[in-house]
């Protein structure tokens, strides 16, 4: 932006340009959406005030502007601004369309650009949580993108796995699985790392299972399976992957009815938990939990108790002491505290305990015997 303003000054539209590229580099940064909308604004500014006309015939202009709106649309988006969002992206897609009728673009260059639009309006929708109003968007998108990019291409896996968020949310779960199955195939055709193949086989599990239909468990099965095989020795990153993973697939067993081999697993990963994320860590606390209500779901209340216990004193320091999560515990440890198979210590009848001489060396006491220490 620095070279383009030496180059070529403050209002030459090359350096508006300049800050809508600065401006797409903050959106890929967290939390720096606020600069990319001041830096598109600039741009804007410097198109609409400082360029003197005529510029009518200058194709790179008009580019600029439809990139310029696009982008301030995306960085409106990521403020959750939807309203001011969507009228940007209007005016991109309008400018798009004057741009390839006046034949300022071709067909496979606007497509291109209208499968960005498209997503950012199904984003804007989604974002407000108008999932019926956000699939055509995101169909369109897939479309343009499938046609310009090729359907095997890698741009259209974020559409597909967005455009099935959106069909689960309206509760149209063969879609959902279907997108997600298809851009899976995609990904694997890419020579994906371990991780991104993990990823992309764990949405699917975890579709199958939103369903809560019965046809589908057999789908979560599979691609749980497929998931932790791609992670099963890893080590740092990957490992905590690995084992988010396997929590999710605990969940699963649960849910349908195979507590046994859930519980087994949960027991199996604790050591690795405490290596990996650390004893005072949510994944841990977390585990404790679950076991402790496993043990309670068949009966074993001094084993809930005892689990329950440690989970406790994490999220205690993790959480506090008010927090929802810690007083939920809590309650069900004070519950459990009043029930008969979880006494406190028992005591030894007379016969069996043994006084203690002033040495330390017990003999026995005919009668009644003194109280002992544990007493």
């Amino acid at each position: 932006m620095a070279l383009t303003r030496i180059c070529y000054g403050d209002s030459h539209w090359k350096l508006a340009q300049a800050h809508v590229n600065l401006a797409k580099g903050y959106l890929q940064l967290k939390g720096m959406s606020l600069q990319a909308k001041q830096h598109a604004e600039k741009a804007k500014e410097i198109l609409t005030s400082s360029i003197v006309p005529p510029y009518n015939d200058n194709t790179d202009v008009f580019k600029c502007s439809v990139e310029l709106f696009h982008t301030l649309g995306q960085a409106l988006l990521s403020l959750q601004k939807f309203r001011e969002a969507s009228k940007n992206l209007t005016k991109a897609e309008i400018l798009s369309k004057e741009m390839l009728q006046c034949g300022k673009i071709i067909k496979e260059e606007w497509m291109e650009i209208q499968a960005r639009i498209k997503l950012s309006f199904a984003q804007v929708y989604q974002g407000q949580k108008k999932s019926k109003e956000a699939l055509p968007h995101y169909q369109e998108a897939l479309k343009y993108t499938e046609i310009s990019r090729g359907e095997k291409s890698l741009e259209c896996v974020p559409i597909l796995r967005e455009l099935a968020a959106a069909e689960q949310a309206l509760g149209f779960h063969d879609a959902s699985i279907n997108n997600l199955l298809q851009a899976h195939l995609i990904v694997l055709r890419g020579s994906p790392s371990r991780e991104e193949a993990a990823t992309s086989a764990h949405s699917i599990a975890c579709a199958a299972v939103t369903s809560g239909r019965p046809e589908h468990h057999a789908v979560a099965e599979q691609y749980f399976q497929d998931s932790m095989a791609n992670l099963k020795d890893a080590e740092g990153m990957e490992k905590a992957k690995f084992l988010s993973i396997e929590d999710d697939y605990c969940r699963f067993l649960q849910v349908t009815g195979q507590d046994e081999r859930a519980t087994s697993i949960l027991r199996e990963s604790l050591e690795a938990k405490v290596a990996v994320f650390g004893d005072f860590s949510p994944k841990v606390a977390e585990t404790y939990r679950l076991l402790g209500v496993a043990d309670l779901a068949q009966g074993n209340q001094t084993g809930a108790h005892k689990k329950l216990k440690k989970c406790l004193q994490v999220q205690t320091f993790l959480y506090g002491p008010q927090d929802k999560r810690t007083l939920a515990t809590q309650k069900t440890m004070d519950i459990l505290s009043k029930a008969p198979e979880v006494p406190a210590r028992p005591r030894p009848t007379p016969r069996a305990k043994a006084a203690f001489c002033a040495g330390g060396r017990p003999h026995s006491v005919p009668g009644r015997a003194r109280p002992s220490a544990a007493d």
